[in-house]
């Protein structure tokens, strides 16, 4: 059955953007001197013009009870537009939406929260908003403070919150009110790590234990991955694509990635990877021999050379690189100074290349991006590149190559021994 019906909705939006922004005070009196009449329209009645922006567009779109939907796309997609329709928080300007059951939604820090009152005082109020009765509330009230973790401020006014005390509670409320429905836009990222887990654990179990309908949007394709089964990818207020979330995913990454340089790049003027004290040249992906490749097996290193110019004196310089899987998560990080070597070095204006091999047999197999940057640490970032470069993974041996492809971001080859116990 479907909690979700949604025909043809579209929204609309009207932009106001002023001709004059600016004058001095000079040209305004010659202004009211000349055409007091033609001063008195534009400055009274308005010299502005009005544009139209469509920030969703003949949606369609049926959402099935107990359902996890993902819904992904870059800023200014029509993501958080589209969550608060469903939310009724607007309403759109063509087309019909049906919705049965109860909502609860999470968009907006403060969102349902009067700042005067305490943050006991605030879960009532957004379990009102909701339609449940005081005796529903209070059977709650203690699941709810205990989730969020904040009981020694609950009796605190709201307004001295900070952000992620307001979204601690915020997310308590909303998921423990049993809704038939649980929208979460990305405010979680606003929480720590650890209640990020939390939370994500929780909509697991209201949407696969519950049996409730949960619409997620985030930028982690990770979590959206953990947790729904189908997703959908917004584009320009359009549903660009719909299916099962790792197609989506891939689909989407292979988008944004699609500008990304293979093996090798090297830095041109229109890259921003320059500045007063060091400039980026290039960055290479080679194997043993030192043959430029974006196409690597299991069983041989990997090495990134990075190419970079300082030109003035640096009491320290870091340079620093990231590896992250087709999913968007960061396989892992490290930096020139690992070893500690190069701890408060001075670096004297020239070129300089980092070597860094990457070892065999740790990554699994699969499609890889790489970002570089380089800076001084907790003081300033000279360069950062996301994406740089790709390259791919395939099995020639090592533990990619057993019958049952083994599970898990890194495929290492651990030292194993089994030994009889003697009775």
């Amino acid at each position: 059955m479907s909690v979700v019906e949604i025909k043809n909705i579209s929204k609309k939006y009207r932009i106001m953007r002023q001709k004059e922004r600016y004058g001095t005070l000079r040209d305004t009196l010659i202004n009211i001197t000349k055409n007091p009449f033609r001063f008195f329209k534009n400055t009274i009645l308005g010299n502005n013009t009005r544009e139209e922006f469509w920030a969703l567009k003949n949606i369609n779109l049926d959402i099935k009870k107990g359902e996890a939907i993902g819904i992904i796309g870059a800023n200014g997609a029509g993501k958080s537009t589209f969550l608060k329709i469903i939310s009724r928080i607007t309403f759109p300007t063509t087309g019909e939406i049906k919705i049965r059951g109860r909502v609860a939604s999470l968009l907006e820090i403060g969102t349902g929260f009067h700042p005067e009152l305490t943050g006991y005082e605030n879960i009532f109020l957004n379990g009102a908003i909701m339609g449940m009765t005081k005796k529903e509330i209070k059977a709650k009230l203690n699941d709810i403070i205990k989730f969020a973790g904040i009981e020694k401020f609950i009796d605190t006014p709201v307004k001295r919150y900070s952000s992620g005390m307001y979204i601690r509670l915020a997310f308590s409320v909303a998921a423990h009110m049993e809704p038939d429905i649980l929208i979460v836009d990305e405010v979680l990222a606003v929480g720590d790590v650890s209640f990020q887990k939390k939370c994500l654990g929780k909509m697991n179990e209201v949407a696969k234990k519950q049996g409730r309908t949960v619409l997620f949007v985030s930028h982690n394709m990770a979590a959206i991955q953990n947790l729904c089964e189908r997703c959908i990818l917004l584009e320009n207020g359009m549903i660009k694509k719909r299916g099962k979330t790792d197609e989506i995913i891939s689909y989407y990454l292979s988008q944004t990635n699609g500008n990304t340089t293979i093996g090798e790049y090297k830095h041109s003027k229109n890259d921003f990877l320059a500045n007063d004290f060091v400039e980026l040249i290039s960055v290479k992906l080679t194997d043993q021999n030192g043959d430029i490749s974006a196409d690597f097996g299991s069983t041989e290193d990997i090495y990134m050379l990075i190419e970079y110019k300082i030109k003035k004196e640096l009491s320290t310089l870091v340079i620093d690189a990231d590896i992250k899987n087709e999913d968007g998560l960061t396989i892992f990080h490290s930096t020139d100074n690992d070893d500690g070597k190069l701890a408060g070095e001075k670096r004297v204006p020239g070129t300089y290349i980092s070597r860094c091999q990457i070892p065999k047999s740790l990554l699994n197999t699969g499609k890889y991006f790489v970002g570089v940057g380089g800076g001084i640490p907790k003081i300033e970032q000279f360069f950062h590149a996301k994406n740089i470069l790709s390259f791919n993974l395939r099995s020639t041996g090592g533990p990619t190559s057993v019958d049952s492809p083994r599970s898990g971001v890194v495929c290492p080859e651990l030292k194993w021994e089994t030994t009889l116990k003697m009775i």
